[in-house]
C-alpha cells in the first residue's frame, strides 16, 4: 500500500559518512565527514520508492591527524574554501534482493558532478525504545575514483590509490 511521501532525516548521533584510501599501496587511511545531513523521501514502508539526498561540509573532514586534515581542506585536494560542500542526489533506486538495493545518483564534489552507483543495505525499521518513534537503518558502500572529481591530482598512485571506498551508515527518523 502506498501512502503519502514521508521524509526521514539522518540521526547525527547514529550516522557516519566515512572513506578509506590506500597510502603507498600498503596501508589504509580512513577518514570521515563529521558535518552532514542526509534525507530519505519515501511513500512505501519498505522504502522501495525511496529517494536519497546528502550534503556534507568539506571542511568537516577528519582523519584523526590535524596536519593531514588541513592538507585535505587545501587546494591540493578538496579546496574547502572554494568548494564548501559535497552533494549526492539519487536518480535511481532498484531492489536487487530482499534487503539489498542499487542506489545510483549524482555526486557533486570539488565542482564536478558525476554519476555514482552504491550498494545499499536496508537494515530494517524498528521503534526506538527511548523516543518511541520509528527509525530505519541503511548502509551504503561503493568505490569512486578521486581523479573523476579532480581530487589530489598531484598525488599519483601508489602514493595515494585512485580508488576511494565510501561507507555511509545511517539511522533515519521521521
Amino acid at each position: 500500500m502506498t501512502g503519502f511521501a514521508q521524509t526521514w532525516k539522518s540521526d547525527k548521533a547514529h550516522s557516519q559518512l566515512k572513506f578509506d584510501i590506500t597510502h603507498l599501496g600498503i596501508s589504509t587511511v580512513s577518514g570521515a565527514f563529521t558535518d552532514f545531513d542526509a534525507t530519505i523521501t519515501s511513500a512505501k514502508p519498505d522504502f522501495s520508492d525511496a529517494s536519497f539526498s546528502l550534503t556534507a561540509k568539506t571542511a568537516s573532514i577528519n582523519t584523526g591527524v590535524e596536519k593531514r586534515n588541513d592538507h585535505l581542506k587545501s587546494p591540493d585536494f578538496f579546496d574547502a574554501a572554494a568548494n564548501p560542500e559535497l552533494n549526492f542526489k539519487s536518480t535511481s533506486f532498484k531492489k536487487v534482493s530482499e534487503s539489498k538495493y542499487q542506489l545510483t545518483g549524482d555526486l557533486t564534489m570539488h565542482g564536478v558532478t558525476k554519476p555514482v552507483s552504491l550498494d545499499l543495505i536496508y537494515r530494517g525499521t524498528v521503534t526506538n525504545p527511548s523516543s518511541k518513534k520509528a527509525v530505519a537503518g541503511f548502509r551504503a558502500t561503493g568505490t569512486i575514483k578521486r581523479s573523476d572529481f579532480g581530487i589530489g591530482p598531484k598525488f599519483q598512485v601508489p602514493l595515494l590509490s585512485e580508488e576511494v571506498i565510501i561507507i555511509a551508515d545511517g539511522e533515519f527518523g521521521q
